[in-house]
């Protein structure tokens, strides 16, 4: 494999890669099932002790 090849493979794997990742990190935020855990960590600053 010669400079161009290993640039052509990460320009098109790579940017799917990334994308992949990109969308599981999305879906991992936004996930509605914790919305709870969110919502009190939203809350901590605001806490006396």
């Amino acid at each position: 494999m010669d400079y161009n090849e290993l640039r052509h493979l990460a320009d098109s794997w790579g940017l799917v890669y990334l994308m992949v990742v990109f969308i599981a990190v999305v879906v991992f935020t936004f996930r509605p099932w914790a919305r709870k855990s969110y919502d009190e960590a939203a809350k901590i600053p605001l806490k006396e002790d």
